[in-house]
């Protein structure tokens, strides 16, 4: 429904995720799941999905990479198989490495990085702050003073995200043109265009096959040799 490069790439990605549930022993996300816990706990609570939606980003991500770097990433993610232990898990929690992490990341994939870190971030502060926005009470009559009240929210998001958070906050924010999806490049056209005719083919080379097999394995029965002889018989008299 979103694409080639984009189902491969969530499949990568699911791929990696269960690496990481096996390793660990739960699934990446918690913070989340344990956050709408919470949040059904709370009166009146409203629970917001507050990031980009997955495709854009995927799309986004994808289009910024050229052909060798989307080589090099699913290389990367297809053979992941590096152990991760829980003091893995809590080294990471610690800012200066998580920024040389980031700073790894930056150097090796700048592109990547930017549409799924710095753009989300982007995304992630203009969100908060419009679920920030001070809440107005209702009114007797037209006439009344407007009155305000602060609106109290609990942003939930990775810690990778805050810093960013953190700089775009007093911001003025537009988030129109991280949502565009741009149309696909060339090598993206081409790798389409190879890889269905590709699948084609083989289907088409394994209808063939079955189909010569069927054949063979018909015409060598006893009854249909029997059936060819007499007509054979027949169409010489």
């Amino acid at each position: 429904q979103n694409g080639v490069m984009s189902g491969l790439m969530q499949m990568l990605l699911l791929k990696v995720s269960a690496h990481i549930t096996e390793q660990l022993g739960m699934a990446p996300g918690g913070e989340f799941r344990e956050a709408f816990k919470e949040a059904s706990k709370v009166p009146f609570c409203k629970f917001h999905l507050g990031d980009r939606p997955i495709p854009v980003t995927f799309k986004r991500a994808i289009a910024a990479l050229s052909f060798w770097q989307k080589v090099k990433l699913a290389w990367g993610l297809c053979f992941l198989s590096d152990p991760i232990s829980k003091d893995d898990v809590e080294k990471c929690k610690q800012k200066d490495l998580l920024e040389q992490m980031m700073a790894e990341m930056i150097g090796e994939f700048p592109d990547l990085h930017r549409t799924i870190v710095s753009e989300r971030d982007i995304y992630l502060t203009y969100m908060l702050k419009q679920a920030a926005k001070q809440i107005e009470l209702p009114r007797a009559s037209e006439n009344e003073p407007r009155k305000y009240i602060p609106a109290v929210v609990v942003g939930v998001v990775g810690m990778g995200h805050v810093p960013g958070i953190e700089k775009n906050w007093n911001s003025d924010l537009k988030i129109q043109e991280i949502m565009s999806v741009p149309p696909p490049s060339a090598s993206s056209k081409i790798f389409k265009f190879v890889l269905k005719a590709t699948v084609l083919g083989l289907l088409g080379y394994g209808c063939y096959r079955i189909g010569h097999r069927t054949v063979q394995f018909v015409l060598s029965m006893p009854a249909t040799q029997s059936y060819i002889q007499r007509m054979t018989e027949m169409s010489q008299q």
